[in-house]
């Protein structure tokens, strides 16, 4: 069964580790037929008077998956951010990122295992800044109630397939008791409702949960945020496993899902085969497993095995980029990992 995915492959950095993954994947024999398309500054290199073209947000529309490669976005000014955009016109409402310790990855901990869902159109992140006076400026967080049910009712759905056990909500609703508060309740209340008897809850205040995360991450399961938390949090726990290099991230919608690396852009070493591929590739293998689930492809849950073994073979044997103490390219590495398919 062939699957049509579009492939965006990003600035810097991008074009680079997504060649190297659409390797891989070939090689893996993944059933996947790729459509090209842009955004970001690849897009205006191109001819697009948008940062994020009509016909790259139609493509995901048309054919509902999508994998995509860094983008760049300017600090402090120039256009907004193309996954916010993007996250926003295909309601994108629920992010995952996996973090887990990898054998041959050396970090400060050894037993993290665990997976932060973030609330992915909402809060601070809606983007509403006003100017009220010179040198006076708002920014208002928004929080709907239809918006902390889904999240809530995702998370706990996505936790029960995939064999978790607890969720922790994180929230700061003793101070912010309207916006935090209804987060919380809807979480509370969804959790009662269906889930109560099937998975453990709790909630943690944000700044707790940090100190709690980095002197015993182990302590924790599926986190649940908001948005600015989430952006944050996911971040943190990257850390404690090596880094954003390998961590995968995916962003579902009712219909439409979207896979990314969610490190830079890092123009600095594009084009010199410097780049780590690994983060995309690990979103690629989390894009066969949905593909898996929803189009009942057996053959694509097989391929995501193969890839994912294939390398953390790599990892253990030392066969790794050189961010992660190796001495690979990035083609290098999708070649060691292509060898290890078998």
């Amino acid at each position: 069964m062939k699957h049509t995915v579009v492939l965006i492959p990003g600035d810097g950095i991008g074009p680079e580790v997504a060649e190297a993954v659409r390797r891989i994947l070939e090689a893996a024999r993944a059933q996947i037929e790729w459509t090209e398309r842009y955004a970001g500054l690849a897009a205006i290199e191109r001819g697009a008077k948008d940062v994020l073209p009509e016909e790259t947000v139609k493509a995901i529309v048309d054919h509902g998956v999508a994998l995509k490669g860094p983008c760049t976005t300017p600090i402090g000014g120039g256009f907004s951010s193309i996954n916010v955009a993007l996250r926003k016109l295909l309601s994108l409402y629920g992010a995952v990122r996996p973090v887990r310790s990898m054998k041959g990855v050396p970090t400060r901990y050894e037993d993290v295992d665990l997976i932060v869902v973030r609330e992915n159109t909402e809060g601070l992140y809606s983007g509403i800044e006003n100017v009220i006076t010179p040198g006076v400026i708002t920014s208002l967080k928004v929080a709907t109630e239809p918006a902390c049910r889904r999240i809530a009712k995702f998370a706990f759905e996505y936790a029960m397939s995939r064999g978790r056990k607890k969720i922790t909500c994180l929230h700061k609703a003793n101070i912010m008791k309207l916006t935090d508060g209804l987060f919380i309740r809807c979480a509370r209340e969804e959790h009662e409702r269906a889930y109560a008897e099937k998975i453990a809850y709790e909630e943690l205040i944000i700044d707790a949960a940090c100190m709690k995360l980095v002197q015993n991450p182990s302590q924790f399961d599926v986190v649940l945020c908001e948005n600015l938390y989430g952006d944050l949090i996911s971040d943190l726990c990257a850390g404690m496993v090596g880094g954003l290099g390998v961590t995968p991230g995916a962003n579902f919608g009712e219909k439409h899902a979207v896979f990314e690396a969610v490190h830079g852009s890092a123009p600095d070493i594009a084009g010199q085969n410097k780049a780590n591929p690994l983060a995309l590739l690990m979103s690629a293998v989390m894009m066969l497993r949905h593909l898996a689930a929803t189009r009942n492809d057996k053959n694509c849950e097989a391929v995501a095995n193969r890839i994912r073994e294939a390398y953390n073979a790599c990892l253990l044997a030392g066969e790794k980029t050189r961010d992660l103490g190796g001495n690979l390219g990035t083609m290098e590495f999708a070649s060691a990992v292509v060898k290890r398919l078998g």
